[in-house]
């Protein structure tokens, strides 16, 4: 898979600061790539250089393998976290000035809202204030102006905040379904259900310097720690507790089961396989629950910050 946007060892600073440290990155074609960090880390200085809000000290960044120019704008729709609709305005009018000034045609920009507008069923607000939407509505007509002129890249900072549980879903599938239909999108956000849902891949900054970057199934598989979550029903919990902890590592469990049965978390060495695990389980009663700890993205987060701390 080619790569569409490539950062190749871009650094800035802001005087005595340095915001981004020899950050290289490189972002597949039609894919959702998640970049991550805690606040600060420099994750919106890199989103800045993207749109050639601010330029970097060193290094560079390609665009479908030809370094960013200027009118590259067209080709980048992007949603921040900090929103900038002109509240005075009727969504109508303000859609349609913003259309225009990515390229588009009044006529071609009025089909294309009148899509966007039935398929988010609000063809009602046309005529509202932006003032009168609420934090939600006013996010849906912002998600709209930045994918309307079909760029090849989507940027979208936070783009489920304001949003309740429903129009987050809803707003989930269109990205899906921009990602089906050739979008390329970066997607930053500290909602890491939303990292598990939605992306391919992930990068991680802390402190300035890229500390992890890769598909979300390879980070995962190297995070496991052969850790399972078991729960069994046995003629004699005693005998059984005995037995496990001679052979295997027990942990505490961390998990609710619906059976009243002895819950625990066992991880196995690096020479034992799961089917031995479950052979020895099943010699001792009926195996309710036998499932794989996988890491998860907010994990992962943690104990990486932790670690470059």
């Amino acid at each position: 898979m080619n790569d569409l946007l490539v950062a190749e060892g871009v650094s800035k600073s802001f005087g005595n600061f340095t915001a981004l440290n020899d950050f290289s990155l490189q972002i597949p074609q039609q894919s959702i790539f998640g970049l991550l960090g805690p606040n600060g880390a420099g994750k919106t200085t890199f989103i800045r250089i993207i749109n050639q809000i601010t330029m970097p000290d060193k290094g560079q960044v390609l665009l479908d393998g030809t370094p960013l120019q200027p009118e590259d704008i067209q080709y980048i729709g992007y949603l921040p976290e900090e929103r900038g609709l002109y509240k005075s305005m009727k969504v109508g009018e303000q859609v349609l000035y913003l259309a225009q000034l990515k390229g588009l045609s009044k006529q071609e920009a009025k089909k294309r809202l009148q899509y966007w507008f039935d398929r988010l069923e609000i063809g009602d607000w046309w005529n509202k204030k932006i003032q009168e939407l609420s934090k939600g509505m006013a996010q849906k007509i912002q998600f709209i102006v930045t994918v309307l002129h079909q760029p090849k890249l989507l940027i979208f900072d936070e783009p489920f905040s304001g949003f309740d549980p429903v129009n987050a879903n809803l707003i989930k599938d269109e990205i899906l379904q921009l990602r089906e239909e050739g979008a390329t999108i970066l997607f930053s956000t500290h909602r890491m259900e939303s990292v598990e849902e939605l992306c391919d891949s992930l990068a991680l900054i802390h402190k300035s310097n890229k500390v992890l970057d890769g598909k979300v199934a390879d980070i995962k598989q190297q995070f496991k720690t052969n850790e399972y979550q078991i729960s069994i029903q046995t003629k004699d919990d005693a005998a059984f507790l005995q037995a496990i902890n001679e052979k295997f590592t027990v942990l505490p469990a961390d998990f609710h089961s619906i059976n009243q049965d002895v819950r625990l978390n066992v991880k196995i060495s690096e020479t034992h396989q799961p089917n031995e695990l479950l052979s020895f389980l099943m010699n001792y009663g009926v195996v309710n629950h036998f499932v794989e700890v996988i890491p998860s993205v907010n994990d992962i987060f943690i104990k990486t910050v932790n670690d470059h701390a």
